[in-house]
């Protein structure tokens, strides 16, 4: 990982940054779970700063396009754009399971290592660099997919179910896949490491399918 190019000095709390709990558990030392924590109040702030500075949006309005700029899916672009995912250590066994949750753990233990290594200016222009063009090619990130589908196909919640079809891999790292249906008619199929983003990647699966009708 080379982020020199933003004026980032690296040191050794990047390489923790970069390291699963699975890789720490076989290999020793210390997780990103710590700096995770840290990362997400940092990313939290300035982010809120930017709205509240260049918008006139509410309270309500900003804490929703904040959501969106700082969820998953968007933490998982930000971290294709500086190259960082060929670099996450996981544990054997894993190394071909990497997703979206994992890789926006990292990113969120990056912005803190910017932060403690370097201050808040330097993880603050780094954050702005890489969200801001999203904002002005006006990209929104959804969090809630399960929320804009339900209001996409504008039916009752009722009606909308979320099936798990299939769990794989031992109990302590499950994979489960979900099929979203309504009135038996399958929408979208998604997987995920928890049923919760398993449910969430079918809902994506499904609007990607309804836009390109």
């Amino acid at each position: 990982m080379n982020l020199s190019k933003y004026g980032i000095k690296n040191n050794e709390l990047f390489n923790v940054a970069l390291t699963h709990t699975s890789y720490a558990n076989e290999n020793g030392g210390e997780s990103y779970e710590r700096l995770e924590y840290l990362g997400d109040a940092v990313l939290q702030l300035i982010l809120s700063e930017y709205f509240y500075k260049n918008t006139d949006y509410d309270e309500g309005d900003m804490s929703k396009i904040r959501a969106s700029y700082v969820c998953e899916g968007a933490l998982f672009a930000y971290s294709k754009d500086i190259d960082i995912i060929k670099d996450i250590k996981l544990g054997h066994g894993l190394e071909n399971q990497i997703n979206e949750t994992i890789v926006a753990d990292v990113f969120e233990s990056i912005v803190a290592a910017i932060y403690l290594t370097n201050g808040y200016d330097k993880v603050k222009n780094f954050v702005l660099n890489l969200v801001i063009p999203y904002i002005k090619k006006d990209i929104v990130f959804l969090s809630d997919y399960k929320s804009y589908f339900q209001e996409l196909v504008q039916t009752d919640r009722n009606t909308v179910n979320y099936n798990v079809v299939k769990e794989t891999g031992p109990s302590h790292d499950r994979t489960y896949e979900v099929e979203v249906m309504i009135n038996d008619i399958v929408y979208g199929k998604g997987r995920g490491k928890s049923k919760k983003e398993a449910e969430q990647n079918a809902a994506h699966d499904a609007i990607k399918k309804k836009a390109g009708e």
